[in-house]
């Protein structure tokens, strides 16, 4: 290219630069007029999901229509069930291979798209906003880098870490080339500072869960706070004295919460690993399974309250806290609830930790497995009483059709069933009711400061499972049977509706593919990076059907444990639907005053039931509500309906629904722009719904033209006559 057409190209191109920031900034100006009201942190202002905007109100919320959709033109099974953002009359949100998008709020116009060149795969549920008032960015989580975008144009900003981004793996004690560590969630910004938690895997070998602060401008480490205690830290004595140099996990993966005004943030945290059997971490394991409240600008302990001691249950906090103000004893409290996977809910003083209903502890049963140690208490709220149900009994097993009946209770024999805290045993399942996934998720709990009820959706299906002895071996199956039958089965048919078969592979990928997906992750896997590259590619000969490989001694398995978990088996009957009594999902409204219950509905339904007449079954669900002043919550969540819902907020009432062309698994938003109140969800096709036919089969019954993969934001609003005619009034 001779010079002159170089610098005619250089021109053009800087002219295209020049309009693409002029279109951000006209979407962040001019259509921000003076009746614009945003959506600027994930979760709302102290993770309560709630806004005062009430043009849309239970009067007329049946008028709602599609106001925009903007397709990713993504296809995937794994959704990211992003809760977008919306600042200044821009909605910025994540597509399925985690590219940034910045879209007009009032049209859904594409402004601009980040792409790292990292394909993403799962879980990324939202993004951070900062700003001075000069600099504007956005702070999201893509593979094992945390990255500093300029809100105007989408680019790395130069001046962050290296290059706009930060390596997630450094910084934690260990080799950081064996780690992976990653967000699932978003952090939260306290001044300049941008606190975080992380995900990670949970088996042996993963690294510890710090919660880390980060300069928002530079990106430098101003602190961390150590999950697993260093010696001389508090809770050190609950772990063996060199737990802390091995040990992982118990991480921040849900989201956290700020109390800007007391300087503090509330975090919730997980098991360490490994999740089932903890037989090189005797003792309660502190600050796994833990709501903590550290100083915000130095990360230094102010309390904590740990749920579960020595989790051997997965029982993760897998939640945000939300911040409240109740009316307790006559008093006014700012108080912080937290949900749970076991289906309770727990409120504590802001200040000092104190329950602001009494937690009762009692023993439970001893672990029968060689090994392990079971903490000999545990503790529960007195109120409120539990969201989900709590023990499996012969009479709660499905009656659908007889058939079912009969096929539950001759299951249902074979299982241990005694409630909560009862370890799993060798030889025998235990249920585990609710399941692994709940009760609470963690799409959050929503909370309206006008009556002091908090909002929260849950599952109500039974789970089980067993632990077996971990026969050490040095083939390409022992690697698998350690590292991947827990999710994928022995046989590798998968879990139902939750994991996918890996036999499916065979003739579809090839053994570099696999290998790749086993190092970095996909989906709800996490990465396997501290296996070698030849353990990589051997469990991916292995599982396309190749030879059981004899391992080198550099490359035979160290670190295996004695007993291994083995999977997650939903309880469902022959026909794929859990086989105990509805509801199998709710929709719940707790009085936080008083700890009673104003109203709990059964939540989602399966379109083929429903058309036989068979309703209000409730569904599983993944994504949580939001609530408003104008008298409404939303919520999509349902796996199998794909619907988005409006509910009366005082009475459970179901006023507007809509169907979407995925399943809503993602916590919606809304904002104003212009004097228009808009609600936006992000609508998905599901991993634990692709895999159940029932998906295919619910879009042919609803006769909609329904994509298998594919994701879209979907805004609804007033008709813009209406809205205007309604304006904001109370």
């Amino acid at each position: 290219m001779n010079g002159r057409a170089g610098n005619a190209l250089k021109l053009r191109l800087g002219w295209c630069l020049l309009l693409s920031i002029g279109a951000v900034a006209a979407a962040q100006t001019a259509k921000a007029p003076a009746k614009t009201q945003d959506w600027n942190k994930y979760g709302g202002n102290g993770q309560t999901r709630y806004s005062t905007l009430k043009q849309i109100t239970r009067e007329n919320v049946g008028q709602l229509q599609t106001a925009w959709s903007f397709d990713t033109e993504e296809d995937t099974s794994y959704a990211t069930e992003t809760q977008p953002l919306m600042v200044n009359g821009v909605l910025y949100g994540i597509t399925p291979s985690h590219k940034i998008i910045a879209l007009d709020a009032v049209n859904g116009k594409l402004l601009w798209k980040f792409d790292s060149g990292i394909a993403g795969r799962g879980p990324n549920r939202g993004l951070v906003h900062w700003t001075d008032g000069k600099d504007s960015r956005i702070f999201v989580g893509i593979g094992t880098y945390l990255y500093a975008l300029d809100t105007k144009t989408g680019k790395p900003a130069p001046s962050y870490g290296n290059a706009g981004r930060i390596d997630l793996r450094e910084g934690l004690g260990r080799d950081p080339e064996k780690l992976s560590v990653g967000l699932a969630t978003p952090g939260a910004i306290y001044k300049d500072l941008l606190i975080i938690g992380s995900r990670m895997g949970e088996t042996r070998g993963t690294p510890p869960g710090d919660i880390r602060a980060f300069d928002v401008r530079t990106g430098k480490l101003r602190w961390s706070f150590h999950t697993i205690p260093h010696p001389g830290e508090f809770g050190y004595d609950t772990w063996p004295k060199d737990a802390w140099t091995y040990s992982g996990s118990a991480n921040s993966w849900p989201g956290l919460v700020v109390d800007e005004r007391r300087g503090m943030v509330f975090v919730p945290t997980g098991s360490a690993s490994s999740d089932f059997y903890g037989f090189d971490r005797h003792g309660d394991n502190l600050f796994s399974n833990s709501v903590l409240a550290l100083k915000a600008d130095t990360g230094q302990r102010v309390w904590h309250f740990q749920a579960i001691k020595h989790d051997i249950w997965d029982r993760d906090f897998d939640s945000p806290p939300t911040l409240v103000t109740v009316k307790h004893e006559g008093k006014m409290v700012d108080a912080v609830a937290q949900t749970s996977k076991q289906g309770w809910l727990y409120l504590f003083d802001r200040t000092n930790g104190k329950p602001l209903f009494p937690i009762e502890y009692r023993r439970y049963p001893p672990s029968t497995v060689p090994g392990e140690k079971a903490a000999d208490t545990q503790g529960l709220p007195t109120k409120p009483a539990p969201f989900s149900r709590q023990r499996l009994t012969e009479d709660m097993l499905s009656k659908r059709t007889p058939e079912v009946y009969k096929w539950a209770l001759e299951k249902f024999k074979t299982l241990r069933s005694d409630g909560q805290f009862l370890p799993f045993a060798l030889g025998q399942d235990t249920v585990l009711f609710p399941g692994f996934d709940g009760g609470a998720e963690w799409g959050g709990s929503a909370f309206d400061p006008e009556s002091g009820l908090l909002y929260v959706n849950a599952n109500d299906v039974p789970w089980w499972t067993r632990l077996v002895e971990n026969k050490s071996g040095a083939t390409a199956r022992d690697l698998y049977q350690s590292q991947c039958s827990s999710c994928h089965g022995e046989d590798m048919t998968g879990t139902a509706s939750l994991f996918p078969s890996l036999v499916a592979l065979r003739g579809q990928r090839t053994a570099t593919e696999v290998a790749g997906v086993i190092e970095h992750g996909g989906g709800r896997m996490p990465a396997f990076a501290n296996l070698t590259p030849v353990q990589r590619s051997a469990i991916a000969e292995f599982v396309l059907g190749g030879p059981n490989k004899e391992l080198q001694a550099q490359d035979a398995p160290t670190d295996a444990v004695p007993y291994r978990f083995t999977g997650y088996n939903k309880f469902l009957d022959p026909d794929g639907y859990p086989a105990v009594v509805p509801p199998w999902g709710t929709l719940n409204a707790i009085d936080l005053n008083t700890g009673e219950y104003a109203w709990k509905i059964p939540f989602g339904e399966y379109p083929e039931l429903a058309a036989k007449g068979i309703k209000d079954t409730g569904t599983e669900n993944y994504g949580g509500p939001i609530v408003t002043a104008g008298g409404l919550l939303f919520i999509g969540a349902t796996n199998f309906d794909r619907k988005f819902r409006a509910y009366d907020k005082k009475t459970g009432k179901l006023l507007w629904e809509a169907l979407l062309p995925q399943s809503g698994n993602a916590t919606p938003i809304t904002y104003e722009v212009g004097g228009r109140q808009y609600v936006v969800i992000y609508a998905a096709t599901h991993a634990r719904s692709v895999m159940d036919s029932r998906l295919r089969l619910a879009g042919l019954a609803a006769g909609a033209n329904v994509k298998q993969a594919g994701a879209s934001y979907v805004a609804f609003a007033l008709p813009e006559g209406a809205a205007a005619g309604n304006g904001n009034k109370k």
